[in-house]
This record gives structure tokens, sequence and C-alpha cells, in this order.
């Protein structure tokens, strides 16, 4: 009985002490010491859309409205540091590639539209040198091979019989007429006859009603204007010919790669017929007028057509190398590597050897296609992203990092620099003589340098746009006696001009 009383008293016991726990642990008290951090933890909030958004405490985004989410601790003890940090994996998982910033002596691929055509050089028309009816074709359809001296067609002319006859009669009396006698002969001879077709014709004692139609030149037939049976007129267009084992290629040239392109310069172009085939000519012309409408000029290239494969209207697309004289030693990055926000063009700078990068405002120059030339930002030996950039931005913009997409921010390896822009255009002169007054003309506000190339007759100037335009611009250097692209000295301005100076001279001298 007493063993059995003891053990519920040894439970009661049990539940007062489970009582007195589940007090301690789950009451409304002791629930919100647990759901609630340290008073004295710091704590940052931001917004998930907008990581540029800091809050001492929790609450709605004043941009969005939508609630503050709280920023993990690793984050929040970064804030204050401008650099993205990834570890090796996570660098290789965004696919981030490296490339070290150096000097080189760059060329610009300028890639060109345009279509095979016939050498006009080359064209030839054959045309009726009598009138009569072609009686016989030897040549029956465009696109027909022909050789010069080939019979193209025989024509029945009383038209040349008349002027047989009058050779005849006039053979008779030679030797006390010669002139008329000579007459006679010459009037054949305009008639496309040859001196042994005249002699067989005294031969024989008489006058032919046909006469044979030959090839004055040896290629495909473009087009053929007669059939058997027509009647044609002395000057009449008979047949159009062309040697195509060489042709021209036209190109269309905007009017911001004209400059680039010089006579002589070599182009390699494809045509779609040819898939992966290479062809290859050279700049014989370019058009010294532009289109007013679709701003661009014809560029010629003459390229040699030995098989055939070439054929007028094919289209072709072409990829001329222009080396930039005026930009040797310049400091040249990849395209992928440049991020643009407005006017502003940025690129992440690594630090040391770990995966480790910082925004950096640059200002570019002129763009080589798949990559550019970098003005100032940027020093010889540094290491970029060259890809991976935007993923970069984007960690950046998830930690409220300075960003391509946030306000513009200085750092201390980007100096506040006053507003720049670049232009290059074509300034004629000789010597220089010519490259101080070119240069010195550009001494006016807003112009931060100038320097003009005398082997490239371009000069390439950095102005502040709010002080200078480039009109005011050409208009100082032909102040100075030099003609530009775009405006032309005055003749008295020119004539002071030393003699060595005067280009226009020495272009009508060549």
């Amino acid at each position: 009985m007493k063993n059995k009383i003891s053990r519920y008293a040894l439970y009661f016991i049990l539940l007062l002490v489970g009582i007195f726990i589940g007090k301690i642990f789950f009451s409304p008290a002791a629930k919100t010491s647990m759901q609630k951090p340290s008073a004295s933890a710091a704590q940052t909030w931001t917004c998930a859309m907008h990581p540029q958004v800091r809050k001492d405490a929790a609450g709605k985004c004043p941009l969005c409205g939508m609630d503050l989410i709280l920023l993990q601790p690793s984050h929040a003890s970064a804030a204050t540091d401008n650099s993205v940090h990834f570890s090796q994996e996570a660098a290789a998982l965004a696919q981030i590639g490296v490339s070290t910033v150096s000097r080189q002596s760059p060329t610009k691929s300028i890639r060109l539209y345009g279509r095979v055509q016939v050498d006009e050089r080359s064209l030839q028309k054959q045309a009726a040198h009598v009138s009569g009816r072609i009686e016989k074709l030897f040549v029956n359809f465009t696109g027909e091979k022909i050789r010069r001296g080939q019979n193209m067609a025989v024509i029945y002319s009383p038209e040349l019989a008349t002027a047989q006859q009058e050779l005849l009669e006039t053979a008779k009396t030679k030797d006390s007429q010669p002139q008329l006698y000579e007459a006679s002969k010459e009037k054949l001879r305009l008639l496309k006859l040859t001196d042994s077709q005249i002699s067989e014709i005294e031969k024989s004692g008489k006058a032919e009603y046909r006469m044979t139609i030959v090839a004055t030149v040896s290629g495909i037939v473009l087009s053929k204007k007669i059939d058997v049976g027509d009647y044609v007129n002395a000057g009449d267009l008979l047949f159009e010919a062309a040697d195509l084992s060489h042709v021209w290629v036209l190109f269309d040239a905007y009017e911001h790669d004209i400059a680039f392109l010089q006579t002589g310069d070599k182009l390699k172009f494809r045509v779609e017929a040819f898939p992966g085939k290479e062809f290859a000519g050279e700049i014989k012309f370019i058009d010294p007028l532009l289109d007013n409408q679709t701003r661009i000029s014809k560029v010629r290239v003459h390229a040699a057509n030995p098989v055939g494969l070439l054929k007028p209207e094919m289209a072709a697309t072409g990829m001329a190398e222009a080396a930039l004289a005026h930009l040797k030693n310049k400091i040249v990055i990849p395209a992928s590597a440049v991020l643009w926000t407005g006017k502003r063009s940025v690129v992440y700078v690594q630090s040391g050897e770990e995966p480790i990068f910082t925004m950096r405002e640059i200002e570019l120059g002129a763009s080589l296609g798949d990559s550019y030339a970098v003005n100032s930002g940027l020093k010889d030996g540094e290491k970029i992203a060259a890809q991976g950039a935007f993923s970069i931005d984007a960690a950046a913009q998830l930690e409220g990092k300075p960003s391509m997409m946030t306000h513009e921010f200085q750092t201390e390896n980007t100096p506040i620099q006053e507003e720049k822009k670049s232009i290059q255009f074509k300034v004629f002169g000789n010597c220089e003589m010519c490259k101080e007054r070119i240069e010195s003309s550009l001494k006016i506000l807003g112009v931060q340098s100038a320097d003009w190339n005398v082997n490239t007759k371009m000069v390439s100037i950095t102005y502040n746009p709010r002080q200078a335009n480039p009109d005011a611009l050409r208009k100082a250097i032909a102040n100075a006696g030099h003609d530009t692209d775009k405006i032309k000295t005055d003749k008295a301005i020119y004539n002071e001009l030393p003699e060595c100076c005067r280009y226009k001279d020495k272009e009508n001298a060549d």
C-alpha cells in the first residue's frame, strides 16, 4: 500500500516539473525573446528590387513599396567595401574571364557590303556598220562565251554591194584617177572591211551582198539585240559583251568609315554562292561624292576572276583592316569588357590575383570593331574582366555597391575630369610646318589636345562639347589656311602660305 502511494507521489512531482518547464519555454514572453534578435546586434534592411536602399529597421521600400528584407551578415559586413568578392568556384560558374591591359598598334576592322559588277573597261558594244537584214546568227543566246575574231552574224546589205561596185569601177581607172580609187577603198574600210577582203573583191571582180560580222572582244555575251530576219540600220546595237576574267566589286562605305579607307588597301570578301571561300582584291577607287539620301560612298575593288566564279550581281561581304597610325601605342581593351551607362563607360578591374573586382570609369577612344582604344582610366599591365562583366555588376547591385545602374560615383582611381569628346577628320597639308600651324590654330577655348598626322592627313582632337563644336574646329583650321573635309580655306589666306606648305599646288603638279 505504501509503495503504491509513493508511486503516485512520484507521478505528481513529475507532472509539476513538466508544467513549470512548459511555462518557461512556451509562454508568449519566451517566444518573443527567442524570435527577436538582440537589440545590440547590427541590422541592415534592403529591398530585393532596389539594393541601394538601406534601412536600420524593417519596413517598406520607399521606391516600390515592397517589404524590406534583412541583409545577410556577410553582405552587411562587406557593405563598406566597394569591391565585389568572388570565390574561385563562383568566378568559374559566372564565366568571368580576365585579360591584361596592354598597349598596341591597333587596326580597325570595317565590314562592307556590296555587289559584283562588270569591269566597265572590258565592256564592248557590237554595232552594225552597214544597213541590211540579218540572214544568219552564229551566237544565239545571252551568256554564250565568245572569242575575239569569232563570226557573230551574217548581214545582207545592198548598201555594201553598192560600195563594192564603186570599187570595181574606180579600179578600172585607178591609173588616171587614183584619188577616186583610194576614196572607194577608204569607204569600204569605214564599213569595217579589211584590206585583204578588199583585195579579194578586186581579184574576183564581183560585189558581195553579204557581210560577216566578227567579235571585237573575248568574253561573255551580256545581251543579244537581234534575231534572224531583223532589219538594222548603221549604228544599231547588235551585241553587248564583256571580259569577266577581272571584275569590280562595288561596296557601300558609310560616312563614318570613309576616313579609314584608302586606295591601295587590300580587302578580303566572301560571296554566298561559295561559303567558306575567301576572295581578295585591292581598293582602286573611292567615290568622291556622297549620296545625300543614304549617306554612303561607293568603294571599287578590283578582283581577279580567272575561272569565272564571281558573277555580276552576286552579293558580297567584305572586311577591310585599316591601319590607324594616329593610335599607335594606345591601350586597347576588348569590347566585351565595357559596360555603357548613358554617357559613362565602365570596366571592372581585378585587384591582385584573387577574383576581387572594382568598378572604374574610363574614357573610350576610337571603336576598332571587337575592341576599343582607351584614352584614360587604365594603365598598362592592369587586369580587367574581359568576360562576365554583367555578372560582376549584377553581384554588385545585389550587395548594394556602386554599379552601372547606380548614380555616378568617384573613386580614388577615377579623378574628376571635365567633359570630353573626341573627333577625327581630314585636314590637307604637306609638312611639319603645316602640322605646327594646324595644331596652333586649335589652341582655342574648349580644345584639350590636338594632333595632326602628316602621313594620313588626319587630325585627332579632344575637346569639351560645352565650349567647342566640330564646325568651330574646322573653321579655325580653315582660317589658318588649310582645307578640311567640309570647310575650304579662303584663297587669299592660302596664297599667304609658304611654298612648301601649298598642298593644292602639289596636287596640281602631281
